[in-house]
């Protein structure tokens, strides 16, 4: 996974958390960020991931926010941790990203 697709993911987590809001379910925000990192992953081709892979951005505020935030809630970050990882590290492997 791309740097850059962690910081915006984490973003959208973060943001959401600040702002309050919630749902019916536990974590609907966090859900709703690691579907997109999901939808991503099952449609991007491995070549366009090598490309975000070589562009290194540093994060904006909000993603650096984000990354702060799951550094201090390590409950959030497992839960979206658990909901990405295999699909990211299955597509990272058949596109030679990890060996």
């Amino acid at each position: 996974m791309s740097k850059k697709t962690i910081i915006l993911s984490l973003s959208c987590v973060l943001l959401a958390s600040v702002i309050g809001i919630e749902g019916q379910d536990q974590h609907p925000i966090l859900d709703q960020v690691a579907n997109k990192v999901i939808q991503k992953y099952q449609t991007a081709s491995c070549q366009q991931l090598w490309a975000e892979r070589s562009q290194h951005a540093p994060p904006t505020p909000a993603e650096a926010k984000a990354i702060q935030f799951l550094h201090s809630d390590p409950q959030m970050r497992t839960l979206f941790i658990n909901k990405v990882a295999a699909l990211v590290a299955n597509k990272m492997f058949e596109g030679g990203i990890i060996p």
